[in-house]
């Protein structure tokens, strides 16, 4: 999926589908498991961050090399990770097919993360699909 570009300090995730299992051994079906307040799911994208100031933008010195006027603060998250989110922060639409939600960094309460490893080679078969 190249050319979908995730902005600023948002996030990219596939849900998690179907059916969930309670400890009681009760199947619940996924319209009940869409209606709970957290959700999870996998990360796919990440924005570039929080754009913050540049403390060494200055527009005194015309002769000198031009700076950015802002930085960003890389997000915590990471393709791969698997997220427990805020539910009602997440907004849902369709790409190719293919149910996703997009939501600001700040609406991920927990991540899951695998071995660099794992993810690696959990990519690269995904991505020769």
């Amino acid at each position: 999926m190249p050319e979908l570009i995730v902005v600023g300090d948002r996030v990219l995730v596939e849900p998690d589908e179907g059916d969930r299992q309670t400890d009681s051994g009760l199947l619940l079906p996924a319209s009940v498991a869409e209606r709970e307040s957290v959700g999870s799911g996998r990360i796919v994208r990440v924005g570039p961050g929080h754009l913050i100031p540049n403390p060494e933008y200055t527009e005194e010195e015309p002769w000198s090399k031009p700076k950015q006027l802002g930085r960003y603060l890389p997000l915590q998250a990471s393709p791969g990770d698997h997220a427990y989110f805020v539910r009602k922060e997440s907004i849902e639409f369709l790409y190719h097919q293919k149910k996703y939600l997009v939501m600001p960094h700040h609406a991920i309460l927990v991540l899951v993360r695998q071995a660099r490893e794992d993810v690696l080679s959990e990519l690269l078969d995904e991505s020769s699909r």
